[in-house]
């Protein structure tokens, strides 16, 4: 099969081409995909520079999410056949032709969304709905904050916390346009922030009453987390998804932590253990699956994609990324 590899393993993003490896065969309880569309996530960035390690038995071709056909099932698999259309989530080896995956890691495509949009979907709604109902317990009528929340995992944290009723969702992003994009969404944000331009706290405390919020989801890290710590209300959850900006800050003052008894907790899905990620993403399809349209459609949770590359240029793809310059999810097709 042909499948996106990186020169001597680690590199830039010139570093990507197209060349040929073995293709995979599925076990007893796995599957075989022919992918058709796949999602890029910053954690490739990270695999391609070599400051990611893989999950035990992860293949080591990039990608995690992916949506395609059924191209052969395991023995043991009986809730696939031939042909079904799926998307879903794999420990690795998404930007290829062909991947194999655990049956239980699958969801069926829904007729309304396309091959693109199908896969959007998997790494950033599972990840927003594990920190928002599994590590963060949110209830109706609590306030949010979500960071990077022009990015696909901060789109899709701000709607599903929307959609549960969330009182307040304030999310901060780096520009006018992000910024216009999370307010006008459908279950968009409810105040945004421009982070380097003004300080969020001061938001927060206003959008509350002077509470603080209940909930944060923090995808960026060390410049945040001063401010974080000052947003947070008593009993306040803060679920640390990513370090974009950091992994180490100089100073911490616990007195805060200790006087408003705060939750804080880091939360990955790459490297869970396979029941948990089968729970998850059960849980998930029936719960919110079926309720998510594409850009142009009605119903109330939608994808956000900023960009759809082929993937013979997968260069350019990552080099936007890289930039930080878009607003949704950065897609490749195989084509």
């Amino acid at each position: 099969m042909r499948a996106i590899l990186i020169k001597n393993t680690v590199g830039d993003a010139s570093s990507l081409y197209i060349g040929d490896a073995p293709t995979p065969v599925p076990g007893a309880d796995e599957v075989l995909v022919k992918v058709i569309a796949f999602g890029l996530n910053r954690m490739d960035i990270f695999q391609r520079q070599g400051q990611y390690p893989l999950p035990a038995g992860a293949s080591t071709i990039l990608g995690v999410e992916f949506s395609g056909t059924v191209a052969v099932i395991g023995s043991n698999v009986t809730q696939w056949k031939v042909g079904d259309e799926v998307l879903g989530l794999t420990s690795g080896g998404a930007y290829a032709e062909y991947l194999v995956v655990l049956g239980t890691h699958l969801m069926r495509k829904p007729t309304h969304l396309s091959w693109a949009q199908a896969a959007s979907i998997p790494e950033n709604f599972l990840t927003a709905f594990q920190t928002l109902f599994l590590c963060s317990d949110l209830k109706p009528g609590e306030d949010v904050l979500v960071h990077a929340a022009a990015s696909g995992v901060g789109l899709a944290a701000i709607q599903l916390a929307r959609f549960h009723g969330a009182r307040t969702v304030t999310g901060t992003a780096s520009s006018t346009e992000k910024l216009d994009m999370i307010l006008n969404m459908d279950n968009g944000a409810t105040h945004a922030v421009n982070y380097r331009t003004a300080d969020f706290s001061d938001t927060i405390k206003q959008a509350t009453d002077g509470k603080g919020v209940d909930v944060i989801i923090d995808l960026v890290g060390q410049i945040h987390w001063a401010k974080n710590i000052k947003s947070l209300a008593v009993d306040g959850r803060m679920i640390a998804v990513g370090v974009v900006s950091g992994n180490v800050v100089p100073s911490v003052d616990l007195l805060p932590i200790l006087g408003k008894r705060l939750h804080i907790q880091g939360s990955g899905l790459r490297n869970q253990k396979a029941t948990y990620q089968a729970d998850l993403i059960s849980r998930f399809e029936k719960q919110f699956l079926p309720l998510i349209t594409g850009d142009e459609g009605s119903g109330p949770i939608k994808t956000s994609i900023h960009k759809i590359y082929p993937w013979g240029e997968i260069q350019a793809a990552h080099l936007e990324m890289e930039a930080n310059t878009n607003s949704g999810k950065i897609i490749a097709e195989i084509v």
